[in-house]
């Protein structure tokens, strides 16, 4: 089978604002469960399928230490998704600055 790409998985788990709202907690470093969980409103096992998402996807690995489990973010990850969009973008600007001198010539005419 091809290699295939991982951005469906990534864009699929940053998808939900819960999963999303944790990655960007953990730009800011490694947390506890228990403190990435603490601003969201739900039960604990519906908190730890949020970060199976994420694990899965590969945005972040987890660590246990005694009782504490310790989740940091995977930056390779975001590469990817950086990547993807640096290459769309480009591909716009260029579709974009056809567009700007087509224009430009026809106000000429």
């Amino acid at each position: 089978m091809a290699n295939q790409s991982p951005l469906p998985g990534l864009f699929g788990a940053l998808s939900d604002p819960t999963r999303f709202a944790v990655v960007e907690q953990l730009a800011g470093g490694p947390a506890s469960v228990s403190e990435l969980a603490a601003p969201h409103d739900m039960a604990g096992p519906s908190f730890l399928k949020h970060l199976n998402v994420l694990e899965r996807a590969g945005l972040v690995t987890s660590v246990k230490v005694g009782r504490v489990r310790t989740v940091s973010l995977v930056p390779d990850a975001l590469e990817s998704i950086e990547a993807w969009v640096k290459a769309h973008r480009a591909r716009w600007e260029h579709r974009l600055d056809r567009l700007g001198a087509f224009l430009a010539e026809d106000e000429k005419s």
